[in-house]
């Protein structure tokens, strides 16, 4: 399609006559850089042959073919003459002037073609003051509103945002609050993008994730204060877990086999996992209808301040609801959508629309439908997923200011499979799971609130399966099963029947995974694997325990870095290793020492930014280049193991000089402080340290495998990346010989090997680890009862026998299928 934009397009132009109007239509051309000014006469020779009026006042000047080479890029140009121009017998309004290098010009006559009987719509683009209306009535579309460039203020700081998830609605609100108090104004620039730190929806539409470099700064009285505040709180996270995964993953639960045989199929996204066996109930969405009637400035102001008083109580009365059921990190969802209601810059703009002659509803509607608009087009999946959450807001504000009454639950006299277009935060956490078997969305993703609500109630879930699904009519039998991602529709009683077998043994599978969880890992032929919790904090210890784990696999130390405005002191590092090693109570211990970088910044380490941060300074290479970093930490470690068993694990170790070094350092630090030998090992998560798995084994006590990093760097596909992520599979042929390679080489030397990466709390990924020899798998703690029932069940020789199969796979696909 032809670009149009704005600057295209020329209003209320004044024309003595038809040439001059020609030659205005041209010189907007010139200015565009589409033709040399020669092509004007062209322009006006061509009238002279055929008239370019069309019809209701369009006329399409353009110049004759053999002129074509006057014309340096394709493009279109409007000049609007609201008074009208003698064009021949008629009156010309709306002049589009077209320079065309071939025939690209007829799409937009094709488009002209349908529209021309629109005749009142025309009539009105003959004096509207919106060059928008004319590019959507000539391209189909409408320009997206163009972003406003700030500068920035003279006083500022970069910071990296740590956020797994971005710049979302929960730190945007946190930023807000700590900004609003202080005599300050306060910018933040992302990129491009520049928004007002006051304004939760400018905050948003940065479209800031993980990673991405800000830049703050802020003038007037407190400017150097909040400047101080902020350059503390943006890195702990605005309120943010920093150590949760850049995805709200659901928990590793047995594998459902189930498979329907025949009907209808519709496949999704698994976004809760769970089957849902009922009839289908289709939620249609009700479309609230805004008629443009203004009305008395000032009423319309308090009707409006009315409804976002309204829709701000509902809200938190959601959110105290969501609280006591679901915790306080799911209500906050909530909290930051009332805290939207109070954001000046969008009631600013909502009053401002008011005032040009708009009444309360469409101006509020028009506002939210631009800013939802923004957010939808972020390259960020996660970010623009969160537009939904802004579409509930708005509903529920014209609800009030229409009078129509805003929709609380679903009303339901049975169980159901509900199928929607979507469904906002405030449906899902209405959602009753006795009522609410599970439900299909036709759009979404995993990572939208909803889904994670989902998963917080227990509720199978499928996104994203596509507008077909409000097509199946209501009351049909379904399947839909939040393993697969599947919706069967009409299945024959026979599935029913297995999908039935397959929900109750799922459920007393769980059940007795739970009751048996501190039995241990035990092989049906008498192998013992170790089942350990990647824990980072003491006070988490106790839970992960209580859930049958035997010990703490993976401590990751920089925990204490990036909740921290300043590098931890030996003092506080020991404080906390201590307190992690006394919770075990004598149980195993792994530490692994400082892995910042990649995907984990610290901005008061002042580290330089780097373009391929997962292939430069990290992990073990920052503790060499930051000495100052490292020793503390090791003397911390080694104090600690006077209070109970400890390892120390290095990562990012990619040569043997590397570990000889660290080893070096450690040796050097224990003989200090006369303190007692403990193992030392490496995270095997670099292609070169399993090729030099051998050598490795000679000199370390053991190996932990980082299966996500060993993925990311085998498949060079960068694990946080949006598209990439998905195929970025552990369970790839090309991974597990990795994962062979490394096995042999340690049992070679009688080593102990580990892993501590995702597909260890994956059930299939247990099975197969398993079956190619590992000692302990280290998982998060809410799968580890279902991992120890998973691996009692089997055999280890079995195992052995479907490992083999696995590692002569092509495809992780066909692995996965093995199983």
């Amino acid at each position: 399609m032809l670009q149009l934009k704005p600057e295209h397009v020329q209003l209320a132009a004044t024309a003595t006559d038809q040439t001059d109007a020609i030659q205005q239509v041209a010189a907007l051309l010139v200015q565009n850089g589409n033709i040399d000014p020669q092509y004007a006469s062209s322009m006006l020779e061509r009238e002279k042959t055929a008239t370019t009026y069309l019809a209701h006042g369009i006329a399409i000047p353009h110049g004759l073919p053999q002129q074509r080479h006057h014309v340096h890029k394709t493009g279109l140009a409007v000049l609007q003459i609201p008074e009208g121009v003698m064009w021949g017998p008629e009156k010309a309004h709306l002049l589009i002037g077209i320079a065309s290098q071939s025939d690209e010009h007829l799409e937009i006559l094709r488009r002209l073609t349908r529209v021309l009987g629109e005749a009142n719509k025309i009539k009105q683009l003959h004096t509207t003051s919106s060059k928008e209306d004319i590019i959507e009535f000539l391209t189909g579309s409408r320009p997206e509103p163009q972003e406003t460039v700030l500068p920035d203020f003279a006083e500022g700081f970069d910071v990296v945002l740590p956020n797994p998830t971005g710049m979302h609605a929960r730190p945007a609100r946190k930023l807000v609050e700590l900004v609003t108090p202080h005599e300050a104004e306060v910018r933040i620039r992302a990129g491009t993008r520049t928004a007002d730190a006051s304004s939760m929806m400018d905050l948003l539409g940065l479209g800031a994730s993980r990673g991405t470099v800000l830049h703050v700064s802020a003038q007037g009285k407190d400017a150097a204060k909040v400047l101080q505040i902020l350059k503390k709180e943006i890195p702990l996270g605005l309120g943010d877990d920093l150590t949760l995964p850049a995805q709200d993953q659901s928990t590793s639960h047995p594998a459902l086999h189930f498979q329907a045989s025949s009907g209808m199929q519709v496949q999704g996204l698994a976004a809760s996992v769970g089957l849902a066996i009922g009839e289908v109930y289709q939620h249609r969405t009700h479309q609230v209808n805004v008629q443009d009637t203004a009305g008395d400035p000032l009423a319309e102001t308090e009707k409006l301040q009315e409804a976002l008083d309204h829709s701000r109580k509902e809200l938190l009365e959601v959110m105290e609801g969501v609280r006591h059921r679901l915790g306080s990190g799911k209500a906050e969802i909530f909290q930051a959508q009332a805290a939207l209601l109070e954001d000046p810059a969008l009631i600013q703009q909502v009053v401002s629309t008011m005032l040009q002659g708009h009444g309360a509803a469409w101006a509020f509607q028009q506002v939210l439908d631009e800013r939802i608009l923004q957010l939808k087009k972020l390259d960020d999946p996660v970010l623009a997923a969160r537009a939904v959450d802004f579409s509930d807001v708005k509903e529920r504000v014209l609800g009030h200011l229409l009078g129509q009454q805003v929709q609380t639950g679903f009303k339901l006299d049975r169980p159901v499979v509900l199928i929607a277009e979507d469904l906002t935060p405030s449906d899902t956490a209405m959602l009753d799971p006795d009522l609410i078997l599970g439900f299909c969305t036709a759009v979404g993703g995993p990572t939208s609130h909803s889904a994670i609500l989902a998963r917080s109630l227990g509720i199978p879930a499928v996104v994203g399966a596509g507008r077909e699904v409000l097509s199946i009519p209501a009351g049909k039998a379904s399947i839909l099963d939040g393993f697969s991602g599947k919706l069967y529709i009409e299945p024959p009683e026979a599935d029913l029947e297995a999908a039935e077998t397959a929900l109750k043994g799922w459920q007393e599978e769980l059940e007795t995974a739970r009751a048996a969880r501190h039995q241990p890992a035990t092989t049906t032929d008498g192998v013992n694997i170790e089942v350990a919790a990647n824990v980072n904090r003491a006070s988490d210890v106790p839970a992960a325990l209580e859930g049958g784990a035997e010990g703490v696999g993976l401590m990751r130390t920089e925990f204490l870095f990036l909740e921290s405005d300043h590098a931890p002191s030996e003092e506080e590092q020991y404080q906390a290793y201590r307190q992690m090693v006394e919770a075990l109570n004598g149980k195993p211990l792994i530490i692994r020492t400082l892995d910042i970088g990649g995907d984990k910044e610290v901005a008061y380490l002042g580290l330089e930014k780097e373009d391929n941060s997962f292939l430069g300074m990290r992990g073990i290479r920052l503790c060499f280049q930051r000495p100052d970093l490292f020793l503390p930490q090791l003397r911390a470690i080694y104090r600690a193991s006077q209070h109970g068993p400890l390892k120390i694990m290095f990562p990012m170790v990619s040569t043997l000089e590397d570990f000889l070094k660290a080893r070096d350092y450690a040796e050097g630090v224990r003989s200090e402080l006369g303190a007692a030998r403990v193992d030392l090992g490496i995270m095997i998560e670099v292609p070169s340290a399993v090729m030099l798995a051998e050598e490795f084994a000679e000199v370390v006590d053991f190996f932990s495998i980082g299966t996500n990093d060993l993925t990311q760097y085998t498949l060079a596909m960068d694990r946080l990346h949006p598209q990439l992520a998905p195929q970025a599979d552990g369970l790839h042929p090309a991974v597990l010989r990795m994962i062979d390679h490394t096995v042999k080489a340690a049992r070679k030397h009688q080593r102990w090997v580990g892993v501590c990466g995702g597909i260890a709390g994956d059930v299939e990924g247990a099975l197969v680890l398993t079956g190619l020899g590992v000692n302990e798998l280290s998982v998060a703690a809410p799968a580890v009862p279902t991992i120890k029932a998973t691996l009692r069940e089997r055999s280890h020789a079995d195992l052995e026998r479907l490992a083999q199969k696995a590692l002569r796979c092509s495809t992780a696909r066909e692995v996965r299928g093995l199983l």
